[in-house]
């Protein structure tokens, strides 16, 4: 009996094992049943205006290096180093003396040359009606015919060489040949100067407006160019961000690109031109342009933490489909706007994207979606 009695106990905490453990069994089968939950983009598409921010920098809109057109001594100079000028100013005076004397010179011979002639055509105009006679043979005035030309020949000859005396006097006034900025000078009075020398007296920079040369690949720029042909005019708007990241007030517009992608980049040459009335932009300024590439009807933004990389760099997102069940798609992500990525293809309206809960899930998985509100609100 005593060993029964021993035994009835050992039974019942055998039973109550059991019922307990199938307890706990039960409760982690439901743990392991609980389907997780996972927040999602519902996928919408809207009008959006598109722009590329590419690096630049900036280039004067006209350049003239300023040099003598004649050979002599800098008498002067006439200009405030880095102050606006205008075409016709005059910024160096050469020494004129010598070509003022050429100038004399060539209009004295001028006047003789003048007189030579009217002496040969009054010859021809005596010798007229005497040809013929004892007086004047037809020989002797076939040859007062000629000197006659001669002479003529030889007025228009000076007068050549007077016109070529006077705009050597000219050049000894070095003037500016456009409106704009002048730099520093290199050159003092005393200095001697000759026609055709290498260096530059000065530089002269037109700056309103200004030029704003930026490089992008030639797909991209194949884009551009065809979303600039649907818009029917032919340009893109710019918008210019300075070196500080405040953006410039004027706003350009794209002139021109290159004619030939560079072989080692595969990029090509854009050029924007801005008004600068203030000069606030000066030539070699850094900068980035944020050119408009025009409004695409459907586009699909999704906020950056729904979008995930493989080691390739390939965009991909989880999506939920109409199981309730969670597959991947690879999608093309090309662009960051603010916090979002642009998506060009993989995805659809109506699509449901995971932005919470990526690492409760797989691929396969059955899980409870709810819509992210303020997500959607903001797309």
């Amino acid at each position: 009996m005593k060993k029964h009695f021993r035994l009835l106990p050992l039974s019942g905490f055998i039973v109550c094992s059991a019922l307990l453990a199938g307890c706990d069994g039960s409760d982690n089968a439901q743990q392991g049943a609980q389907v997780p939950q996972v927040t999602v983009f519902v996928v919408k598409s809207a009008p959006l205006a598109v722009t590329t921010e590419l690096p630049g920098r900036t280039d004067a809109f006209r350049v003239a290096e300023v040099r003598p057109q004649v050979s002599g001594i800098i008498l002067r100079r006439n200009f405030v180093e880095g102050s606006d000028v205008k075409a016709g100013d005059s910024l160096y005076q050469i020494d004129p003396a010598t070509y003022q004397a050429a100038y004399d010179s060539a209009k004295g011979e001028l006047v003789k040359a003048e007189a030579a002639a009217n002496i040969a055509h009054l010859t021809v105009k005596r010798y007229v009606p005497l040809v013929g006679t004892q007086y004047v043979s037809r020989q002797e005035y076939d040859q007062a015919v000629a000197n006659a030309r001669q002479a003529d020949a030889s007025v228009t000859a000076a007068q050549a060489g007077v016109e070529t005396a006077r705009i050597n006097l000219a050049y000894t006034k070095v003037s500016s040949p456009i409106n704009g900025r002048i730099g520093k000078s290199s050159v003092t009075e005393g200095a001697l100067v000759t026609n055709g020398q290498a260096s530059a007296l000065a530089t002269v920079q037109q700056l309103d407006p200004i030029y704003v040369d930026v490089t992008q690949s030639s797909n991209d720029f194949m884009q551009l160019k065809q979303s600039s042909l649907q818009k029917g005019d032919g340009t893109s708007s710019v918008q210019l961000l300075m070196e500080n990241g405040q953006p410039y007030a004027e706003k350009g517009t794209l002139q021109f690109s290159d004619v030939t992608v560079d072989e080692s980049t595969g990029s090509i040459t854009l050029r924007a031109v801005f008004p600068n009335p203030k000069h606030m932009l000066l030539p070699g300024m850094f900068v980035r342009a944020r050119i408009d590439e025009g409004v695409q009807p459907n586009a699909i933004l999704v906020p950056q933490q729904g979008v995930t990389r493989t080691p390739r760099g390939d965009a991909t997102v989880l999506v939920v489909n109409a199981k309730e069940q969670v597959e991947t798609r690879s999608v093309v992500a090309p662009q960051a706007i603010g916090d979002r990525w642009l998506i060009t293809n993989g995805l659809k309206e109506g699509d449901r994207v995971i932005i919470s809960g990526l690492q409760k899930v797989h691929p396969g998985a059955t899980v409870v979606a709810t819509p992210d509100s303020a997500a959607t609100k903001a797309s």
